[in-house]
């Protein structure tokens, strides 16, 4: 049994974390941590865990953590928080998996342009490994520090991949129009998320501006080879979870949507959570699982992908889990549906 550490337990990624925890076969959480003044139980934070787990929050400390016998860490603190706790960790050993932001940009100059914020953690950025399996799952075994990859980013570069890497399609005018749940701004009350503000009412936000963008392209040019950058354009849908992504990409030669179609199940023969599919998808039919499902269609000579995921599973929790099967040599579809 690998003992495990959750930082950062009041959030529904912690909780959807705890919940896929709890049926693996081979973890133990042994520790939940939390930034309240007092120790609420996790039966409290989360009243479906009643029952199931009988864990009070605590401060975080890096020695009590070790005198435990955790030797894995997920962390689900929000960015900035999140490099100020882990090095501690790191430094005594401990393997991390930060769903966070702070380790997945590897440049700390594009990380402080675009969170307004410097990087204070520059020895152990330099050393993550960007935690995206179907991309970087050779990598990801050996890794001491995994940065777990955002929501919006899986459907976008798992999306993008086949085409960039076979340099089918221009790299510098992509499109990604991409719509989430309320779920993906977090549990914190904000008045764009508060029921009447947000219900009855599809938004856009931060065009052009979003801080996935970089993490995006940097993914996308690992797979090129060269700089990719996209158009990127975020919304708000008033449903509680999924994110639903379509992309508009200019093919170099006119391709079928069978030809495409073959591309996407060759590259992703090995992938198991990458379901490619003939029919639209819909996040519904993903919904609850660990699952990416995508198809390509051909309209006027342009490529149209259309991607989706829920967005707290395959987007955060479930594939931080996924990368823990692979560091620890399980099977990687191991406690996911």
């Amino acid at each position: 049994m690998t003992k495990i550490a959750i930082l950062g337990g009041s959030g529904y990624t912690a909780l959807e974390l705890l919940d896929i925890l709890l049926r693996h076969p081979a973890a133990e959480i042994v520790a939940v941590t939390s930034r309240q003044e007092d120790t609420p139980a996790l039966a409290d934070l989360h009243p479906r865990l009643a029952g199931r787990v009988d864990l009070r929050c605590q401060p975080l400390h890096a020695d009590r953590l070790i005198a435990r016998g955790v030797v894995c860490v997920f962390s689900c603190l929000p960015h900035g928080a999140s490099m100020a706790a882990v090095p501690a960790l790191l430094q005594r050993g401990v393997r991390v998996i930060d769903l966070s932001a702070d380790y997945r940009l590897r440049d700390p100059n594009v990380y402080a342009q675009w969170y307004r914020e410097s990087h204070h953690d520059l020895a152990h950025l330099a050393q993550a490994v960007y935690g995206l399996p179907e991309i970087y799952g050779e990598e990801i075994p050996t890794a001491q520090l995994v940065a777990n990859p955002g929501c919006y980013p899986q459907p976008a570069i798992l999306g993008l991949a086949p085409l960039v890497a076979g340099k089918h399609i221009e790299l510098r005018s992509i499109i990604v129009d991409s719509k989430s749940g309320v779920s993906g701004a977090g549990r914190t009350p904000k008045l764009a998320t508060h029921f009447p503000e947000c219900n009855e009412s599809v938004s856009a936000y931060n065009v052009g501006q979003h801080r996935h963008t970089p993490e995006i392209e940097q993914a996308l040019s690992d797979v090129a080879g060269e700089p990719v950058e996209v158009i990127f354009a975020p919304h708000l849908i008033p449903m509680n979870r999924g994110i639903f992504t379509t992309i508009y990409a200019t093919p170099h030669r006119s391709f079928s949507e069978g030809q495409l179609l073959e591309l996407y199940r060759t590259y992703y023969a090995r992938a198991p959570f990458v379901r490619v599919g003939t029919h639209l998808p819909a996040t519904k039919d993903c919904a609850g699982t660990n699952f990416l499902d995508l198809t390509v269609r051909v309209v006027r000579g342009r490529v149209v992908i259309l991607a989706c995921e829920d967005n707290l599973i395959r987007g955060a929790s479930g594939v931080a889990v996924q990368n823990f099967n692979r560091m620890y040599g399980h099977d990687e579809r191991t406690a996911l549906l």
